[in-house]
């Protein structure tokens, strides 16, 4: 399934029929339907992160609905792709939070430095928001955040309810920072002036890891 470590760290749950049946699911949802990102880039946030590198998680929820955005990576669209309302007010805190300017959206340079970019359903149906939202998807990507965190030393960055609601999934010793959704709806209750980036930084550097370079 990867090229990586991730085949050994989820082993058991890409060899179980639960698995391997809902995934001919999704293929055949591919074959059928507009689906979202492309199927090449499906699991691409494991392929750009190994196990062993990832050092920062943040999760998004599904990916993006229309023609073109989607990649594979939370929050991410291809380069050239107009900014949705989310990612626009990410860069806008990084500008403001460390003086970095971002315009290209896609955020692979972060996920090759060790930043997962984990979507908790890893589809969308074209213009459908949370047509996968209560599948299988939910199950794994749940497990997937436990073993990452069975790491220890990692960085959670936490936007929002939905991705706080994954905490009881998160073991101790690791380090979870929190703040609101970067929506519009979300993002004047705390994540505007929450200089996140640079605490997430702060944090790796407590932990002798190198610091994420935001720009994209």
């Amino acid at each position: 399934m990867f090229n990586n470590g991730w085949n050994d760290i989820l082993a058991d749950i890409l060899e179980s029929n639960e698995f391997k049946s809902f995934l001919n699911e999704i293929y055949k949802d591919y074959d059928n339907h507009t689906v979202y990102p492309p199927k090449d880039q499906l699991f691409e946030a494991f392929n750009l992160t190994d196990y062993k590198d990832v050092k920062l998680v943040i999760l998004g929820q599904d990916p993006y609905y229309q023609e073109g955005q989607a990649n594979g990576l939370a929050f991410s669209v291809n380069e050239g792709v107009k900014l949705p309302p989310s990612l626009r007010n990410i860069f806008k805190e990084i500008e403001r939070d460390l003086n970095i300017s971002n315009t290209n959206g896609d955020l692979s340079s972060w996920a090759k430095q060790g930043v997962f970019l984990l979507n908790t359903i890893l589809t969308s149906r074209q213009g459908q928001a949370n047509y996968y939202k209560n599948t299988y998807w939910g199950k794994f990507t749940d497990i997937v955040i436990n073993r990452i965190s069975q790491k220890a030393n990692v960085v959670f960055l936490l936007f929002g309810r939905q991705a706080q609601d994954k905490k009881k999934l998160i073991e101790a010793n690791n380090i979870i920072l929190e703040t609101s959704h970067p929506s519009p709806l979300g993002a004047y209750r705390g994540f505007n002036q929450s200089g996140i980036f640079s605490k997430a930084n702060e944090e790796l550097e407590k932990l002798g890891k190198d610091k994420i370079d935001w720009r994209t």
